[in-house]
Order: C-alpha cells, then sequence, then structure tokens
C-alpha cells in the first residue's frame, strides 16, 4: 500500500526521469560512426620537381586543373629523365581558385599526421621512389622524395595523395584521394 507520501515522490521521481532522458540522449556522442574526417583539401595544380644528385638542371613537371572534373581539360605535363640517374624531389601542390592562391602542400605539411603521397610508375621498374620526409609519428609524408631510373624506357608515374585524419598507418587503404595525377614518363 502506498502512502500519500511515497506516491507523491514516486510521481515527482518518475517525472523528473523522463523529463531528464531526452537530456541524456542529447549529450550521447555519436561514437558509431568512426569515419574519417573527409574534408578534402582542393589541389588545382600538382608541381614535381626532381634535381639531379651531383649537379644538373632540374627537371620539372606540372599538372593543373583549374576548373576542377569536367570543364576544360587539364595540362598535363610529360617527365623526361636520364636514365639512371639519381634524382632528390619535392612536391608542390596549390589551390589557385582561391585568391590569394593557397599552397595546399603547406597544409599537407602541417597536417602530415593526416596525408600520405603514393608513387607509382608503370611499369614497376620504370623508376623507384622512396619518400624522405616523415610525420610527427615517424611515417612517411611525401612531399620530399629520391627518386632513382632505371635503363632507358617509356611509361607513366602516377601520384596520389590519401587524406587519412585519424586513420593514417603507412598504408594506401584508409582515407580518401585529395588528388590523383598521371604523368607520362620517358627514361633517356
Amino acid at each position: 500500500m502506498h502512502t500519500p507520501f511515497k506516491t507523491s515522490f514516486l510521481r515527482t521521481a518518475m517525472l523528473t526521469l523522463l523529463a531528464a532522458a531526452p537530456l541524456f540522449s542529447a549529450c550521447k556522442k555519436d561514437n558509431e560512426d568512426p569515419t574519417p574526417d573527409e574534408d578534402n583539401e582542393q589541389i588545382t595544380t600538382v608541381t614535381y620537381t626532381l634535381t639531379p644528385v651531383g649537379g644538373g638542371t632540374p627537371v620539372v613537371v606540372s599538372y593543373r586543373d583549374l576548373d576542377g572534373d569536367g570543364g576544360t581539360a587539364p595540362t598535363i605535363g610529360t617527365l623526361s629523365l636520364a636514365a639512371n640517374t639519381t634524382y632528390v624531389g619535392a612536391l608542390r601542390l596549390l589551390d589557385e581558385t582561391k585568391n590569394p592562391v593557397v599552397v595546399t602542400s603547406d597544409e599537407v605539411k602541417e597536417e602530415s599526421d593526416e596525408h600520405l603521397l603514393f608513387f607509382e610508375p608503370t611499369p614497376a621498374n620504370l623508376m623507384t621512389v622512396t619518400r624522405t620526409d616523415k610525420d610527427k609519428n615517424n611515417l612517411e609524408l611525401g612531399l620530399e622524395t629520391r627518386l632513382v631510373t632505371t635503363a632507358a624506357a617509356t611509361g607513366t608515374l602516377k601520384i596520389t595523395l590519401r587524406h587519412q585524419p585519424g586513420a593514417k598507418n603507412g598504408t594506401f587503404a584508409p582515407g580518401t584521394t585529395d588528388v590523383e595525377v598521371v604523368f607520362p614518363t620517358t627514361v633517356r
């Protein structure tokens, strides 16, 4: 049997719990979606500068697409390298849709623990590209490289920037692609 005090107390307690229920659910963090932030960098221009070790004229190749997918076709240079030569490489990324132009490679360097560059020559024995810069977790980045050519051949060099916030582990799989460029390549 309920006394008036118990009935009043139970009624008040139930009303308090019902009123507080939305607050508990509103404060719940959404940990059910661990997908990394996909706020990719905008990149209109990719320039890869390769300087021969021991001296010589740097080789510069660029990709430029000011209006993005669709519209006007991008301009893509051809990479021409000397056979059996070692180069020091530097990659520069720009967003030329902004005024002033944004040097996206500076942002990538600042957020190096969220980015990773991949270099894929075809055929695979055309050259080797080694990333020489690292992020704060000692994982490679790829804005700075060492490229070594083999014998004379032709092919391509695909450069891909992966955006991997909270997921970077040194592999291609996590994250999304910020930019991907395929340069026709000749080694003479």
